[in-house]
């Protein structure tokens, strides 16, 4: 515990970090230093963000963003970073639940189609079209036939959204098996994220590897180069946080990007760009 003493006899940061670091060891204090530098870079990415959102109205831009990802891998905490401080009306956050009996009669992409960015807007899919691709399929919540008709029309659809004029960016949040687990556990023993928890949840964990075979699947099939797959490692959220933010960055050209106060180049080690031979730490 630190006291009114320990303030009053420090003469510079040196000398205060060596109090610290006695009253809390080095291992505490270690962890301390990392929040306060992952929350100021975190502050000056989301200033980037507020720059990228001026230009995309001033220049009329549509932009969607994909958050992918096994169960508990990220994917809401990264979207509330990117979304904390922008202007909500040139913005929108889409979680789709499961479709009606009406939508299950229409052409499956129908219900993501009128939730595209208009003119001088960001979108960001909690989750999107590629149910179909991975959770579906193993859930059985739809059919081979259902199925291998996606996988065909999706690379057409996308490549539609491209040469409309659709910025569309695809993020993978790669987890590995074990952190999930220990994110689920989490979840049931924090009454503020109970609510997270499904028993779906844990079918992800049971069906871990037929989950990993639909998403190599995917990713082979749908990984174009107009519209690639971008894998953000999240076995460390605060990393992923930044990384993927400073992803999206990079993507654009955008006003002042010139004279940014952080780096906007995504860590190579935290962002892939899907390959065959890439080696992600799902495991």
């Amino acid at each position: 515990m630190l006291t009114l003493e320990d303030f009053q006899k420090f003469k510079n940061p040196k000398e205060f970090l060596k109090i610290l670091k006695s009253k809390l060891g080095k291992k505490r204090l270690s962890r301390i230093l990392y929040d306060v530098q992952y929350e100021k870079e975190l502050l000056l990415l989301q200033a980037e963000l507020v720059n990228l959102q001026h230009w995309v109205v001033k220049n009329n831009r549509r932009v969607c963003i994909i958050f992918e990802g096994r169960d508990a891998a990220g994917k809401g905490g990264a979207i509330r970073r990117m979304a904390e401080h922008l202007n909500p009306r040139a913005l929108r956050i889409v979680a789709l639940t499961k479709p009606t009996k009406v939508e299950k009669g229409q052409w499956y992409f129908r219900r993501y189609i009128k939730e595209l960015p208009n003119l001088g807007e960001l979108v960001f899919f909690d989750r999107s079209w590629y149910n179909r691709a991975v959770l579906e399929p193993v859930m059985e919540f739809c059919n081979d036939e259902e199925y291998n008709k996606f996988m065909i029309q999706v690379p057409e659809f996308e490549h539609m959204l491209y040469e409309d004029g659709v910025h569309l960016i695809k993020l993978w949040f790669s987890i590995s098996k074990k952190e999930q687990l220990k994110r689920f556990n989490s979840r049931l023993t924090n009454p503020l994220k109970r609510w997270k928890f499904s028993s779906v949840d844990m079918e992800g964990q049971k069906k871990w590897d037929n989950f990993t075979f639909y998403k190599d699947q995917m990713f082979v099939k749908t990984h174009t180069s107009f519209s690639p797959w971008i894998i953000i490692k999240t076995n460390n959220k605060k990393e992923a946080r930044l990384e993927s933010i400073r992803y999206v960055l990079s993507r654009f050209n955008y006003d002042s990007k010139k004279d940014p106060q952080t780096t906007l180049m995504p860590d190579p080690n935290i962002v892939l760009r899907y390959h065959r031979t890439i080696i992600t730490n799902e495991k």
